[in-house]
């Protein structure tokens, strides 16, 4: 229906299209101006009073409208985006999706955001992102809640998530790496030295990775018949800070642990910087296995044991998986575990009577 040639004034309500969304014309006469008004908005144009464009976005986020996705351009450009500062471990994934898109021709766009209530509302975010022709978007371990897949969803828009924050959801597709596995593999190593006394440091609670290398962890103790005493798993950031306060925590117990086996690579490093402080030497007195094999785990000291992730190829993988969704192609799986190995290093050593 032709939306009529008289402006309804600001304060009328958007009705909705029986889709249940709100369209153009709907957001043009609750805003009292014309849809040509609302779409110079949308694409960006200045010949627009500052005082309309900001009640007409206003109504745009409101109501959740993102439109269409124009047709897709000819050099296919992916946005990639991340939470929070970069890390050796971002860095590395993102070298990854930047190596592949190298070889494909892909425009990559990197952007530091946040999806969901704690950044741009989901609608504004796709639309945005359809606006400016990416043809797919892929997030570093970020948390996806159903908003933001119903908004990307209405533009048309595939998204690719590397170790999300929360369990996979059954139309999200994402890359990962065999946590569980990893985490038996680290335990199973400081078991086969010796030791029975077995910290676990994680990451987040709520991290699905931080979970499956947690739940590895203490299987591998349970077949071993080992106890996990009450303060012998904490969770927290994947920071480095997080590690020292753990390692405190622990050393403090009255029966500290003779090994810790730590989330990610950086909370390893606090674990030692904590042992250092309270005279502790590594491996002598207290070993240590990390997780990732960022560049980190290979220039501290000493070297550090951990478990390996595959973390450009996850990159790559995550960018060849969104181009496929892009292209209107179907996925065998929603869900890519790539595998993971240990790497022995320095930081590690039998159990010392």
């Amino acid at each position: 229906m032709r939306a009529s040639s008289r402006a309804a004034s600001p304060s009328t309500a958007v009705t909705s299209a029986p889709t249940g969304r709100a369209t153009l014309a709907d957001v043009a006469a609750s805003a009292g101006v014309s849809v040509a008004t609302v779409s110079k908005v949308l694409n960006g144009r200045s010949d627009v009073s500052a005082s309309t464009r900001a009640r007409v976005l206003e109504l745009l986020n409101r109501h959740d409208y993102v439109g269409r996705r124009p047709d897709p351009v000819e050099a296919p450009t992916v946005e990639l985006f991340f939470q929070g500062e970069l890390t050796s471990y971002s860095t590395e994934v993102i070298q990854g999706v930047l190596d592949e898109a190298s070889e494909l021709d892909v425009s990559v766009v990197l952007s530091v955001r946040a999806a969901g209530s704690s950044g741009s509302a989901p609608a504004s975010w796709a639309r945005e992102a359809a606006a400016a022709g990416r043809r797919a978007v892929i997030g570093v371990t970020n948390e996806m809640t159903e908003r933001d897949l119903a908004a990307l969803n209405r533009v048309r828009l595939p998204m690719v998530v590397i170790d999300p924050l929360n369990t996979p959801q059954a139309r999200m597709a994402s890359v990962g790496s065999t946590n569980f596995a990893g985490g038996i593999a680290a335990t199973q190593h400081l078991l086969s030295l010796g030791h029975r006394r077995i910290a676990y440091l994680g990451g987040p609670a709520q991290a699905g990775c931080n979970q499956a290398r947690m739940l590895g962890f203490r299987g591998a103790m349970e077949a071993a018949g080992a106890e996990v005493p009450a303060g012998y798993v904490r969770t927290g950031p994947f920071r480095y800070e997080e590690g020292v306060r753990g390692g405190y925590a622990v050393f403090d117990l009255p029966t500290p642990p003779t090994a810790v086996f730590a989330g990610n690579d950086e909370l390893a490093l606090g674990v030692i910087e904590a042992a250092r402080s309270r005279g502790l030497r590594v491996p002598e007195d207290l070993s240590v296995v990390g997780f990732d094999d960022t560049q980190v785990a290979r220039l501290s000291s000493p070297p550090l044991t951990t478990v390996r992730q595959p973390l450009r190829e996850m990159g790559a993988v995550a960018l060849r998986t969104a181009l496929r969704l892009a292209s209107g192609g179907k996925v065998d799986s929603h869900h890519v575990e790539l595998a993971t190995e240990l790497v022995v290093r320095r930081s590690t050593c039998p159990l010392r009577d």
